[in-house]
């Protein structure tokens, strides 16, 4: 698959994300997809993201910066959220906030099957200090 191909995939499985499709995941998501090194499969995974969604109601993934490179994606995904309660071990409490997450995706078969993530913990905390 070429990178202009990972692109397309990847945006429309952003678009899978923020329409809340569920029942598309599959199309852009491997069956043995892992996350940050735990296998968690394409229901566990659906499963984190169902929850993500239901803890924060306005989740939207917003596609700041991305590169393609062979079978990798690496995308800089920006958020501006209002959690319902603890996020990430921080106590939110419906406070809007603003941050960003750095992933890269590692490409199978056409389909995400690895996913490194790395979310800046650190601009939500001071954010909740002010």
């Amino acid at each position: 698959m070429n990178a202009i191909d990972l692109e397309a995939v990847y945006r429309k499985y952003i678009d899978c994300l923020n329409e809340r499709d569920w029942e598309n995941l599959g199309q852009f998501v491997h069956e043995e997809v892992q996350h940050n090194g735990r296998p968690l499969g394409i229901g566990g995974y659906r499963s984190m993201l169902e929850n993500d969604s239901e803890q924060i109601p306005d989740l939207w993934f917003k596609v700041e910066l991305l590169v393609v490179q062979a079978t990798w994606v690496a995308c800089r995904l920006r958020f501006d959220v209002t959690p319902k309660g603890d996020f990430l071990g921080v106590a939110v409490n419906g406070r809007r906030v603003t941050f960003c997450e750095n992933v890269f995706y590692g490409f199978d078969d056409g389909k995400i099957r690895d996913v490194r993530s790395v979310i800046d913990k650190s601009a939500i905390e001071a954010q909740l200090e002010d």
